[in-house]
């Protein structure tokens, strides 16, 4: 943390909400325990330090964040913050995570010094991996995953850390009606001991699941209103009579039936990536900040309800939005750098109800004027906290 951060941290301490409405009365914070999770990308240069990161956060109420790596200039700052994370193994990482040595020593490196004030209560081995053609790669995902798990157990962490991968729904050969859902056949043999080992260590089956592609690959068959949780007339599963009022739970559940047709009702699906960008190229219809503020709106409200899905509505779904930030160095179509609730200097792409805040850091071409500027904002704010 360096000293202007920690500055701030000693504001926020002194009084989050009234020194924000005090020296920045133009804004508004409207604070609520979303129930949900973010995932926090950072494929980036423009993004704000994690020590802010952390206060905009707090500010919105979220407590659990997914990462795609297990970086300590992310969890550091985290430290004693009460927030949940899932950490990622990248698919670089799979053939190394096979060899129990190099497995204990990843664990012992980049998860085991910060469990004591960081909250990690989870690891993704691999991310999409069935997606891409390495068929190297699918052979070794559950060897991995077995591996991390099993160094967990040696270190006595595998209660507090769980060990699952992350799919995206090119595994599904059939998704429609969701009870007919069933996984493509030459992914059987590896799906089928992925699915044991979950059974076995009470781990999460998590998803990537995207409407936004099913609408923008056929906007004239699907119906915007059924993927942005609108009011639509919906659509029936004839085998269960279950009806559907959005494509997203359609979707979860063809993942719940095609475990099923795998001889497993016990394991839980969770949501880790969902989301739809406010922009993209021209091909890429529906990408638009309205749309994409009904759909991260409609998501939000359905995870304050608490809803399950049609099949499972006793359960409800744990979802991680996609994404915090926009990121401007991904790879890709334009709509891969902006699937963001949030630009890099903390305002919101577009409106869902809710407004955080990122604190500014007091900068001045003169090293005494940073001096004063920020002495003078801490000296207002113990003055409005002592007299209001």
């Amino acid at each position: 943390m360096d000293g202007l951060d920690g500055i701030f941290f000693l504001i926020w301490k002194v009084n989050f909400r009234h020194l924000h409405f005090f020296m920045f009365p133009d804004l508004s914070v409207e604070v609520h325990g979303l129930g949900v999770g973010i995932n926090y990308g950072q494929i980036a240069n423009n993004l704000p330090s994690p020590t802010r990161v952390s206060y905009l956060l707090r500010s919105l109420n979220i407590s659990r964040v997914k990462l795609y790596d297990a970086d300590p200039n992310v969890l550091v700052p985290f430290s004693n913050t009460n927030v949940d994370f899932i950490i990622g193994l990248g698919n670089e990482y799979l053939q190394n995570m096979t060899d129990p040595i190099k497995a204990q020593n990843w664990v012992q490196q980049r998860v085991q010094p910060y469990l004591t004030r960081t909250r990690i209560t989870c690891i993704t081995v691999g991310n999409e991996v069935f997606k891409y053609n390495d068929h190297q790669q699918w052979s070794n995902l559950l060897p991995a995953m077995q591996t991390v798990y099993n160094t967990l157990v040696n270190l006595g962490l595998d209660k507090q850390v769980s060990v699952t991968t992350a799919h995206s729904l090119d595994i599904l050969d059939v998704s429609f009606p969701p009870s007919a859902g069933a996984f493509r056949q030459d992914l059987g043999e590896y799906l089928h001991g992925i699915l044991n080992f979950h059974a076995q260590v009470k781990s999460p089956f998590l998803i990537n699941a995207y409407p936004y592609f099913a609408y923008k690959d056929n906007p004239n068959g699907v119906s915007l209103d059924y993927v942005l949780f609108q009011p639509n007339q919906g659509t029936m599963d004839p085998s269960t009579n279950l009806k559907y009022d959005n494509m997203l739970y359609a979707q979860v559940d063809a993942v719940y039936y095609a475990i099923k047709g795998m001889g497993h009702t016990d394991i839980e699906v969770r949501v880790s990536e969902t989301g739809w960008p406010s922009k993209g190229d021209e091909n890429e219809v529906g990408a638009t900040p309205e749309n994409a503020g009904l759909y991260n709106g409609n998501l939000l409200k359905r995870i304050e309800q608490r809803q399950g899905t049609p099949a499972k509505p006793n359960i409800p779904i744990d979802i991680y939005v996609f994404a915090l930030f926009n990121e401007n160095l991904k790879p890709g179509p334009a709509s891969e750098r902006n699937y963001g609730l949030f630009y890099p200097d903390g305002t919101p792409v577009y409106s869902i109800g809710v407004q955080g805040y990122l604190p500014e850091l007091v900068y001045s071409s003169a090293s005494k004027n940073n001096g004063f500027l920020v002495c003078s904002l801490l000296i207002l704010a113990m003055a409005y906290f002592i007299f209001f």
